[in-house]
């Protein structure tokens, strides 16, 4: 019953949020991972070069879909951004049913842009479907298909570190961005720039990907001060004697 009034609330809060945010400018703080990002996209178009995004291989029926769907929400922008140059953005994933949902995003993002015709199934891939087989297949397109720019956003464990291996390799930047504490500390290690904990959830919002990115950023923020405040009056009347 909890769950649902959550669900409820925050489904509440998005729509009003997201009606508001159209008629008023976002005012967001700067992220140091995603301002590259989006500087990363006009560079890749003016060098002819690709970018590639690893949207992991977290499955869309457990918890870690919501990384998987922050990575496709994300995809959705660079693709119709990066739909006309001459080497357009390939994705890699490690499951069956995410790699199919990045063609159909990459196709979306390609009809946003007015070049559906120049879409090609194949920059939408799965490599591998075990944790280091994945790696390895989405190494292979970092090494051999001119990419400046690895992004990385889903689930991704320690086969991240072989990931940020091939980039350093080939002097690509990385950007990475992991649900999982492991793959986590390996990317914060080992990028240039990482992003951290719930920022992962933000980039939609930082590419403007629309005003409803803009206002999930506020309802995480007032769900997040609702949970310390229940946190800490709870501990307040635990130590009153209340409880």
């Amino acid at each position: 019953m909890i769950e649902l009034v959550i669900l409820v609330v925050s489904a509440f809060l998005l729509l009003v949020f997201t009606v508001w945010k159209r008629r008023s400018p976002a005012n967001l703080r700067e992220i140091p991972a995603l301002t590259r990002l989006y500087r990363t996209l006009g560079l890749s178009m003016e060098d002819g070069t690709r970018l590639h995004i690893s949207l992991g291989r977290g499955s869309l029926l457990d918890a870690r879909g919501g990384s998987a769907l922050a990575g496709l929400a994300m995809l959705r922008h660079i693709a119709e951004r990066t739909s006309v140059s001459d080497m357009p953005s390939v994705t890699s994933s490690g499951d069956p049913a995410l790699g199919l949902l990045a063609q159909d995003t990459l196709q979306a993002g390609y009809q946003a842009a007015g070049a559906e015709e120049l879409y090609v199934p194949t920059t939408g891939r799965v490599t591998g479907l075990t944790p280091f087989s994945f790696a390895a297949g989405a190494m292979n397109i970092s090494q051999n298909e001119n990419v400046s720019a690895n992004i990385m956003v889903g689930h991704f464990g320690s086969e991240a570190a072989l990931l940020a291996e091939a980039s350093d390799r080939e002097s690509v930047v990385m950007i990475g961005a992991s649900d999982d504490i492991t793959g986590q500390a390996v990317l914060f290690a080992n990028t240039q720039d990482a992003l951290i904990g719930e920022e992962l959830f933000a980039a939609g919002a930082y590419l403007s990907a629309g005003a409803s990115h803009v206002a999930s950023l506020t309802v995480q923020d007032i769900l997040r001060w609702l949970v310390i405040i229940t946190l800490l009056g709870g501990a307040a009347a635990k130590f009153l004697g209340m409880i």
